[in-house]
């Protein structure tokens, strides 16, 4: 199965010169000259730079988990530092960060790359952290069905850092947590330890 890079956001791809023509408007309305030498093939650039940072649109991220595979081990699996940029919804600027996903299987198992690709298409959409982490654990258990799921989402948002009230290097965490992580501290707390840095 292809990843979210393999995918051409045929939504752009489709509507190109509309993107471009309205990315030209753009910079002509902030006070751009947009036929200067700097700026003549920017619109172009935005337009293949959308294609790629909005590629998961083109992927159901439940397809993305794809085949699982039927082993008895039933400890906790953790997949840990998954670096992601998305696109806050609310200012359309970049945030980024690392996401720690562990599972605790009952019979099944997904390969360990699909964790990323799942990251991937999760994020590669105009997205807030909240719902990234939420999706990414309703996905995995209803994929793998496993005894038990946490999520933990760090993010760093431009929107914060570079804007309003300008506080670069503030961190964002945010958790899921589902089945057995629900009822058991002490896995929360073996999670928790194994995901520090």
């Amino acid at each position: 199965m292809a990843g979210v890079k393999d995918y051409l956001n045929s939504k752009v791809s489709d509507n190109r010169e509309k993107i471009e023509y309205h990315i030209e408007q753009i910079l002509n309305l902030i006070g751009e000259d947009s036929t200067r030498e700097g700026l003549i093939e920017t619109p172009a650039r935005v337009t293949r730079m959308y294609e790629e940072i909005f590629g998961g649109y083109e992927v159901d991220p439940r397809d993305v988990l794809g085949v699982t595979f039927n082993e008895n081990h039933e400890e906790l699996v953790i997949v840990k530092d998954i670096v992601y940029y998305s696109q806050c919804e609310h200012h359309m600027a970049p945030f980024f960060g690392k996401v720690h996903i562990g599972y605790v299987p009952s019979g099944k198992i997904v390969g360990l790359s699909k964790m990323a690709r799942l990251v991937e298409a999760v994020t590669r959409r105009l997205q807030v952290q909240e719902r990234i982490t939420s999706q990414i654990a309703d996905i995995l258990t209803e994929a793998v069905e496993p005894n038990g799921v946490m999520v933990v989402v760090e993010g760093e948002h431009l929107c914060m850092c570079s804007r309003g009230v300008k506080k670069p290097g503030s961190k964002t965490v945010t958790s899921a947590v589902r089945g057995s992580f629900r009822e058991n501290p002490a896995q929360r707390a073996e999670f928790l330890s194994l995901v520090k840095d």
